[in-house]
C-alpha cells in the first residue's frame, strides 16, 4: 500500500510525497505555509485521486510526460514525476488512482 510522506523543505515549507508500495514517489505537492494546510492538500488527493477526470496530461518542453491532479476548483493539488512514455504516465496516473485513497500518512516532521 501506498503512503503519504509529509516533509519540511530547506525554506521551511511543508511537502507531500505520495509513494507507492515499493516507495517510488509516484506524486508531489506545492510547498505549503502551514502543515494543516498541507494536511488538507492530502485529505484533497485522497477525494479527488479516483476520478479520472481530475488529472491532467502533459508534456514537458525536453519531450517527458506527466501529469497534475486538480482539485474539483481546478488547483493543482499535485504533480507526477517525468516519464519517458505515454505508457508510463497513465501507469503512474493508474497507481496514485489506486494508492492515494486509502494511503497512509508518515509524517516526518515530528
Amino acid at each position: 500500500m501506498g503512503k503519504f510522506v509529509i516533509s519540511l523543505r530547506k525554506n521551511g515549507e511543508f511537502q507531500f510525497n505520495l509513494k507507492a508500495s515499493n516507495g517510488q514517489v509516484i506524486l508531489s505537492s506545492e510547498g505549503y505555509t502551514t502543515k494543516a494546510a498541507c494536511e488538507n492538500g492530502i485529505a484533497s488527493v485522497k477525494k479527488n485521486a479516483p476520478d479520472v477526470k481530475r488529472f491532467d496530461k502533459l508534456t514537458a518542453k525536453n519531450g517527458k510526460f506527466y501529469f497534475n491532479l486538480k482539485a474539483g476548483n481546478g488547483q493543482i493539488i499535485g504533480t507526477s514525476e517525468m516519464y519517458e512514455s505515454e505508457a508510463g504516465r497513465t501507469n503512474g496516473m493508474k497507481s496514485v488512482q489506486e494508492n492515494a485513497p486509502e494511503a497512509n500518512v508518515d509524517d516526518t516532521t515530528l
